[in-house]
C-alpha cells in the first residue's frame, strides 16, 4: 500500500518504520527542517512542508495513496489533513490529543474514517488504523517478529481447508483460533476455516504479506472496499 505519514515525530515515525518493515510504501511529510533532513537520512522518502495544505499533500501523492496518517502533535493541523485527503477519497487517519476526543471525530467527523489516541496505543495502533480491514497487529515480540490476528474472508484461498491443511511458511504459526461467533482458544487440527473466522499468528515480517494472502486473500485499499 502507498501510505502517507503526516509528522516525523515519535509517533509517526516509529509508525512508518513498522509499515515499511512489512512493505509498505511510505512517504513522510514534515515541516521542521532538522527532522525532514534526519527522516531522509533513515531512508524514507520525505515532503517538507506543511500537511495541512493541499499543495503539499499534493507533491506526497494524495491523488493516488491508499492511506494517510496525521500524526502530528497538532489536532487542527491533522484534521485539515485529512479534510483535504477526503476530498481524494484517501482512508484516512487522525491523532488526537486527548482520549475523549476519539469518540467525538469518530461520531461527529465525515473527513476521519479511524481515530488513535496514540498515547493507549502506540504504533501498533496507528498502524492497524491505517491498514484498516481484515488484519489486525496485536503485539511485536521481537525486533521481526509480531503476533497478528486474521479474518478469514470469502476472497481466501484457504476458506473451506482446515487449519492443518493450511501450509503457512515456516517463519509463522498458528497461535489461536476462534470462530466468528465464538472466543479464541488453542487451534485444532481439524478446525475448518469459514468466512469470519479469526487466526492468531505468530510470524516474521518477512512472510506477513505471505500470511496474509493465504488467510485474508487478495490486498485491498482500505477506503476501496476492505471487509
Amino acid at each position: 500500500m502507498d501510505i502517507i505519514i503526516i509528522g516525523a515525530g515519535r509517533v509517526g515515525l516509529r509508525t512508518a518504520r513498522v509499515l515499511r518493515e512489512e512493505g509498505h510504501d511510505i512517504t513522510i511529510v514534515e515541516t521542521d527542517y532538522e527532522n525532514a533532513v534526519q527522516t531522509r537520512e533513515a531512508d524514507f522518502e520525505v515532503v517538507r512542508g506543511d500537511g495541512a495544505r493541499e499543495s503539499v499533500l499534493m507533491d506526497a501523492g494524495v491523488e493516488s495513496a491508499d492511506a494517510i496518517g496525521a500524526l502530528t502533535g497538532d489536532l487542527n493541523a491533522n484534521f485539515a489533513a485529512c479534510s483535504i485527503a477526503k476530498h481524494y477519497e484517501t482512508w484516512t487517519v487522525i491523532r488526537v490529543d486527548a482520549d475523549y476526543r476519539e469518540e467525538v471525530y469518530q461520531t461527529y467527523a465525515k473527513e476521519v474514517d479511524k481515530v488513535i489516541y496514540p498515547e493507549r496505543l502506540g504504533a501498533i495502533g496507528a498502524k492497524n488504523a491505517l491498514l484498516g480491514g481484515s488484519v489486525r497487529a496485536i503485539a511485536d515480540i521481537a525486533q521481526q517478529l509480531q503476533v497478528v490476528l486474521m479474518t478469514v474472508t470469502t476472497d481466501s484461498p484457504m476458506r473451506g481447508y482446515t487449519i492443518e491443511e493450511v501450509a503457512l511458511p515456516a517463519q509463522a504459526r498458528v497461535l489461536a483460533f476462534g470462530k466468528a461467533d465464538e472466543p479464541m482458544r488453542l487451534p485444532l487440527s481439524d478446525d475448518s476455516l469459514e468466512t469470519g473466522d479469526r487466526l492468531a499468528v505468530l510470524a516474521d515480517f518477512e512472510v506477513l504479506e505471505e500470511v496474509r494472502q493465504l488467510i485474508v486473500g487478495e490486498r485491498l485499499a482500505p477506503n476501496r472496499g476492505v471487509a
